[in-house]
């Protein structure tokens, strides 16, 4: 992964161009923004420009030995920590226990979440963390020399996915690294990153990906024509993970729109019995899937909203063909009276599957809302 590859983040690339070229790289880098916006792709090309043998300085120079190894994700001074789950109840496993699914799938896009990492593992009904015992693995592998680079570099993705005692065991590891030390912390959600963790590191803003740039895109990366990577590009409001996986998965966005309209002509109805049915077969999927669906159905609760003030002829509203279809007519009962209530309800069941809440009654609580707000 180059810099040339990743779209729409010029200033970003030029603002850690500028750091190596100035000698000003912090030991500790926080990389934090919106989902898709290509935080990974970033610091995996800052990893490659800075270990580069031969560094242009533009980027890196793609052939020496150094890069050959970043190209297969093998180079001996890069380490990556990213969130795992048990295999087995007393086990502790580490990144390295799931490495080569993760080089895999990191070799395949750099551009993907939680749910495609979970899905690699195999384990989409699992909560994935970052255990205490890779803190002992950070500290351990940091810790020996450098093989070949000047540069020992630790990419931790989701670092809010450590526990307490995780970050607190890292907390004078990433103050006062061993020399030539680098590390480079990928967040979905800073919030929830300890202070004493953020106040350790230099933070790096990245933002949205233009609409413009996710367009063009989708057109040279997966042959999708214009007129549908725009319409792509703008349902996925910034977020190249999602555009990517629009043109890529046609089933899975066509899955959550039927199931969202099931649960929507079902409360409609106040079909208690087919609201169970519901609940039931949603709770089946891995939470992650789950998360993704109830993100989904938040969007069309907006886009539905938006339309009763004719944001659909102000281009607004972005809605795929069948989504259009569906909405024509349901939009009128998304309203004032229960937007804010929806939108609540929607995001408490998001924040209850991801601790781990009994998703049968999680979604059971949720249809039985629905059915109130809006027959």
């Amino acid at each position: 992964m180059n810099f040339s590859q990743i779209p729409g983040q010029k200033a970003v690339i030029d603002r850690l161009r500028t750091s190596v070229a100035e000698q000003r790289v912090s030991h500790a880098l926080l990389f934090f923004g919106p989902e898709g916006s290509g935080k990974f792709a970033l610091a995996l090309a800052f990893a490659r420009y800075i270990s580069c043998d031969n560094r242009t300085a533009e980027d890196a120079c793609g052939i020496c030995p150094s890069c050959a190894k970043y190209d297969k994700l093998i180079h001996p001074d890069l380490h990556f920590v990213f969130p795992v789950i048990k295999k087995k109840p007393g086990t502790e496993p580490v990144s390295d226990t799931y490495i080569s699914q993760w080089r895999e799938m990191v070799l395949k896009t750099p551009w993907f979440s939680l749910n495609t990492w979970t899905e690699a593992m195999e384990v989409a009904n699992e909560q994935a963390i970052i255990p205490v015992a890779e803190a002992t693995e950070i500290v351990r592998k940091l810790n020996l020399k450098s093989f070949e680079s000047d540069f020992k570099i630790m990419i931790i993705w989701l670092p809010e996915k450590m526990n307490a005692e995780t970050a607190n065991k890292l907390l004078k590891m990433i103050e006062e690294p061993p020399a030539k030390t680098l590390f480079l912390l990928v967040s979905e959600d800073d919030d929830k990153l300890l202070p004493t963790i953020i106040s350790r590191c230099q933070p790096v803003r990245i933002p949205s990906v233009p609409r413009e740039d996710i367009s063009r895109f989708l057109e040279k990366e997966y042959n999708v024509e214009k007129k549908h990577a725009d319409e792509l590009a703008g349902i996925a409001n910034g977020n190249m993970v999602r555009a990517i996986d629009l043109a890529r998965n046609v089933d899975s966005s066509s899955q959550h729109l039927d199931r969202f309209m099931t649960l929507m002509r079902t409360a409609y109805k106040r079909d208690t019995q087919a609201l169970v049915s519901w609940s039931e077969e949603t709770a089946t999927l891995g939470r992650e899937r789950q998360k993704d669906f109830l993100s989904y159905a938040l969007r069309m609760i907006r886009e539905n909203f938006v339309m009763n003030f004719g944001g659909k002829e102000n281009n607004l509203v972005y809605l795929t063909e069948n989504e259009s279809g569906f909405s024509q007519k349901f939009h009128p009962f998304i309203n004032n009276r229960n937007i804010q209530a929806l939108d609540r309800e929607f995001n408490l069941a998001f924040s209850h599957v991801e601790c781990n809440g009994n998703t049968k009654i999680i979604f059971l609580d949720l249809a039985l809302k629905t059915m109130k707000l809006i027959g």
